[in-house]
């Protein structure tokens, strides 16, 4: 009996995790839950219907996970809670300075309900987030570095897309080759968020708009601009559609730190993508296995990546794990 699996949301990452679905056999794509008009909507499965956002709540016997494919800044806060409390769910919060209040909400919406809800999972929040970890607990004595990119982030782009007076929006991060380099020397260097990472944003105004004021708005956010040397530059909605349509991303976790009597060690895991919202969706899909299987079990409330044992992401057996890849 295969999985059934709900998207909520058909952007970038809804399209992302219809296409993952369809490469995992043991699930199936049970329908598309969409704000906009459902004929508007045009799925890759013909054999797919999509719904009313707001006729969800008819489907609650019909969907084993929902999948959460709405933004960070405005959609997930508000949807997470109340579709948790409906849902065993999986979403992308990626808004890391608000993932502790964002996982009481949601843990306090699904536990009372009899609900799984797997949070913030993709690859950072997500698979960096479990190498910052495995690089803590083995080299305790060490320093953790994260960078991001060169690549077009959808959080930011979607953050910077919400301000008035925006018509479209990229935005991406790009880390400092002077801070990599020292990092992956072994020096261990203080950094601050600053010197890590430069971000560029590519905006095209509606008409009328105050440029000025959108570069105020952009470089004054918090969490998402503030902290950063930020540059913003405005364009045309033809360059953007021609120059800006690929959403390549990636980065990587450094751990440095000392073992035994000062031994220099160095650990670094990676990812280089074509497509951020393909690969942030193909996380999603593997974690709503994970989020099935713990419901089945009748493991309830919120989770995170790190409450997740590997082993519950594959389809194989724990068997067959053992034999093929231990």
């Amino acid at each position: 009996m295969k999985i059934r699996v709900g998207i909520a949301g058909y952007g970038n990452l809804g399209r992302g995790v219809e296409s993952a679905i369809a490469q995992n056999e043991d699930m199936e794509l049970v329908g598309v839950f969409t704000r906009r008009n459902p004929e508007d909507v045009h799925l890759l499965s013909a054999n797919v219907s999509t719904y009313k956002m707001d006729d969800i709540t008819n489907y609650t016997d019909k969907i084993d996970v929902l999948i959460l494919c709405g933004g960070s800044k405005n959609d997930l806060p508000e949807q997470g809670p109340v579709l948790a409390a409906l849902f065993n769910t999986v979403d992308s919060f990626d808004t890391h300075a608000k993932i502790p209040d964002y996982f009481e909400a949601v843990d306090t919406s699904a536990k009372p309900n009899g609900k799984t809800a797997i949070i913030s999972v993709g690859w950072d929040p997500g698979l960096f987030s479990i190498n910052r970890l495995f690089g803590e607990a083995i080299l305790p004595e060490g320093a953790t570095y994260t960078f991001w990119g060169k690549g077009l982030s959808q959080g930011h782009s979607d953050a910077v897309r919400r301000i008035d007076g925006v018509k479209g929006a990229v935005q991406y991060t790009i880390p400092v080759s002077d801070a990599v380099n020292r990092v992956r020397s072994g020096e261990a260097p203080k950094l601050s968020t600053r010197e890590k990472h430069t971000r560029e944003c590519y905006v095209v105004l509606k008409d009328g708009a105050d440029a000025k004021a959108v570069e105020i708005a952009i470089v004054t956010m918090p969490d998402y601009f503030s902290d950063y040397d930020t540059t913003v530059n405005f364009i045309s909605q033809e360059q953007l559609d021609t120059d800006h349509a690929a959403m390549p991303h990636g980065g990587f976790v450094i751990r440095s730190g000392k073992t035994g009597e000062g031994n220099s060690q160095v650990m670094e895991y990676s990812l280089k993508l074509d497509s951020n919202p393909e690969f942030t969706s193909s996380v999603l899909v593997a974690y709503a296995r994970a989020a099935y299987r713990l419901s089945q079990n009748g493991e309830t409330g919120a989770k995170t990546v790190f409450d997740i044992a590997p082993g519950m992401l594959s389809p194989k057996s724990a068997a067959d794990l053992r034999k093929e890849l231990l």
